[in-house]
């Protein structure tokens, strides 16, 4: 029973401990897509757009400061 909840605990931590990367992960790229926005809403929409799309296309997490940045340098306002 001892090495049950050992387990369980351990397991638990590790999976607590990778939810909590993948969400620091996330909120880093999104306050880099508002960062690059500034405070134009329009744009603010539309770079978190650009960054669900840079996700559907699989950029890797290396290349996509400059991948927010080249679609934040196209906006037009409309």
């Amino acid at each position: 029973m001892d090495y049950f909840i050992i387990f369980i605990t351990t397991a638990a931590g590790l999976y607590f401990h990778w939810w909590l990367y993948v969400r620091i992960k996330r909120w880093m790229d999104r306050d880099l897509a508002l960062a690059l926005a500034g405070k134009d809403e329009k744009k603010k929409a539309f770079m978190l757009q650009q960054l669900e799309s840079a996700h559907a296309q699989k950029i890797k997490r290396r290349n996509l400061p400059q991948w927010l940045e080249a679609a934040a340098a196209g906006y037009c306002d409309r």
